[in-house]
């Protein structure tokens, strides 16, 4: 199981990033920090003739990244009871790919495996929810296993740390991706 991680905090060793260190400990994973790239947005071109124009920026780095890993980790805060900015752009650039052949794209994306931590304040548990729909909502529309999430109590630096079924589902995800790791050697 090659697992890449995606974070789109922008703040490093928040509350998600907590979060993920819990599931990944000695597991084997790509990280990425999109806050750490050039990701720019696109024009809508999805109904011209002549498709999306090519844009310059980091984004194939990160979709190569991306279709050579099977399970992948979405890492975000609640940002006003949704993705980051850096995760929605991530997705939106989605469209332009699902339509170019270089990638096979929508051949490779049915093949992996979806995970979604999230962290945030404002009862995060029940306000979170629309924001794990959405996710669903666009795991559903390529075709990806949407296999489980996972949603903390956290506004300040290191809070989640009070969270104590955020921290056991972690510890429960990383005994399963060492389990699926070692099941492998």
């Amino acid at each position: 199981m090659k697992i890449l991680t995606i974070s789109g905090s922008s703040r490093e060793n928040g509350n998600t990033d907590i979060l993920l260190s819990k599931v990944t400990d000695k597991v084997d994973n790509t990280h990425i920090r999109l806050s750490d790239y050039k990701v720019n947005p696109i024009v809508d071109q999805r109904h011209t003739g002549e498709g999306f124009t090519r844009v310059e920026d980091d984004y194939e780095k990160l979709l190569q990244q991306f279709l050579e890993h099977d399970c992948i980790v979405f890492v975000t805060p609640i940002y006003w009871f949704g993705m980051s900015g850096h995760m929605k752009l991530f997705f939106d650039r989605w469209s332009q790919y699902m339509r170019d052949d270089r990638f096979s794209f929508k051949e490779k994306v049915k093949e992996k495996q979806a995970y979604v931590i999230i962290t945030g304040g404002s009862n995060p548990k029940i306000t979170g929810l629309p924001l794990i729909q959405q996710f669903g909502h666009i795991f559903d529309f390529v075709g990806m296993n949407f296999t489980d999430y996972l949603i903390g109590d956290a506004v300040r630096p290191g809070d989640i740390l009070n969270d104590f079924h955020a921290l056991q589902k972690a510890n429960d995800w990383n005994s399963h991706f060492l389990h699926k790791q070692n099941k492998r050697l």
